[in-house]
């Protein structure tokens, strides 16, 4: 009889990655082999609190049995078809995510890069063809400290030098300014302008929180220079902030929403632009496509993400936590903690960088069964499951406050 496979220790497993996968990131030293709910499993049994939730992507929490109910039975009968032809689950999919957002039109694609990338083309189409842009001169205006994803075309509008350094030439036809600032942005829109893209709340700038009043100012500025205004909500979309979109905090309503994450319930990729008739309306056949996106399972489990939201009760828990998230990091303010900025169950937290980075500070939760990511200097971000206990989360920011004080 042949013994069965030893099971590789965490050091191990991390060792083996070295040599055969492209060093593109740098995880914490931390196995997971297991997860539900809130807490995830390394391979040595170990348990730790999930103070990330994969950037959104787990809103519902690992391995929500509604979500993967929902997997489970589209792995039994369907799992793709590619567009070549229609299937079974795309139609109550397209239509519930548009009834959701009180949107016409959605485009299913798989990654958030997708989804933007596929949002630059449809803008500069719709200015071609509505706007009456001549050809080849369509602008699109972007936010310093964005973060949209790392294709070719979208680290051209990136300031994050680490993500634009060696991989230029650049593609043409973006212009960024200040974040938070109406007047600059004013200053760079003109008749060229196809779009404003911009992210509610900036997520891996450090969960930057514009102004209120900045998101309503951007849709009376794009709506006065008739161009579309680009609501990036794949970080912060979907419950996170305690509201089905960042947007809703202001009452503001965008020409087109771009979704991922969280739209595949941390089972399998599933992004979407959503938008009005006239926009979406655009696109002919040929002209844009994906053999994953719309794909059978992707739309099962998007639906059953949509089913949830229609209750109203993850953005309700977010709102809830998001308070006892605020007042744990308030009482933390001059205890190693020098500032914070928080919408729902979603914050960026400044340390004292003379405590430690953000990656040391992350790497000393770690040690203490709390799993968060940091992001520029100092800072690191807190995005649990929006299923969360107020114990558990009061049980990590006691544990914050032990790491800070150490």
């Amino acid at each position: 009889m042949t013994a069965p496979a030893r099971t590789r220790s965490s050091a191990e497993l991390i060792g083996a990655e070295e040599p055969v996968l492209a060093h593109n990131y740098h995880p914490l030293p931390v196995v997971v082999a297991g997860a539900e709910g809130a807490w995830v499993t390394d391979v040595e049994g170990r348990r730790y609190l999930d103070m990330l939730a994969g950037y959104s992507a787990l809103n519902f929490g690992h391995r929500n049995p509604v979500l993967t109910e929902a997997a489970h039975r589209q792995l039994d009968r369907l799992t793709l078809t590619s567009r070549a032809f229609h299937n079974d689950q795309l139609a109550g999919f397209a239509e519930s995510l548009a009834a959701l957002l009180g949107m016409d039109m959605v485009l299913p694609m798989n990654t958030g890069a997708e989804a933007v990338e596929s949002a630059v083309k449809v803008a500069r189409k719709w200015a071609y063809e509505v706007k009456g842009v001549p050809a080849d001169r369509a602008t699109i205006v972007v936010a310093a400290g964005n973060f949209h994803g790392r294709t070719t075309t979208i680290v051209s509008f990136s300031t994050d030098e680490t993500a634009r350094t060696g991989f230029g030439p650049f593609t043409p036809g973006f212009r960024i300014v200040p974040y938070n600032d109406l007047a600059a942005l004013e200053a760079a829109v003109d008749e060229t302008t196809a779009a404003v893209l911009i992210e509610p709340i900036q997520g891996e700038a450090g969960v930057v929180i514009p102004d209120d009043g900045y998101l309503a100012g951007v849709r009376e500025l794009t709506r006065r220079a008739g161009c579309l205004f680009i609501a990036d909500e794949i970080q912060s979309g979907l419950g996170r902030t305690g509201r089905t979109l960042a947007v809703e905090h202001e009452g503001v309503d965008p020409d087109v929403v771009l979704l991922g994450k969280a739209l595949g319930g941390g089972i399998v990729p599933v992004s979407a632009v959503v938008a009005r008739r006239d926009v979406l309306g655009v696109l002919r056949p040929g002209e844009h496509g994906s053999t994953f996106g719309g794909n059978p399972l992707a739309a099962a489990v998007g639906s059953a993400v949509v089913g949830l939201l229609e209750t109203g009760e993850y953005q309700r828990r977010a709102s809830a936590a998001g308070a006892v998230l605020r007042d744990g990091l308030t009482a933390l303010v001059g205890k190693g903690v020098v500032g914070f900025r928080a919408r729902g169950l979603w914050a960026g937290v400044d340390v004292d960088p003379a405590i430690g980075t953000g990656r040391e500070i992350s790497e000393r939760l770690m040690r203490e069964g709390i799993l968060v990511k940091d992001t520029h200097g100092s800072t690191i971000r807190l995005a649990p499951p929006l299923t969360i206990t107020d114990e558990e989360l009061r049980s990590a920011l006691g544990t914050l406050e032990k790491v800070l004080g150490s």
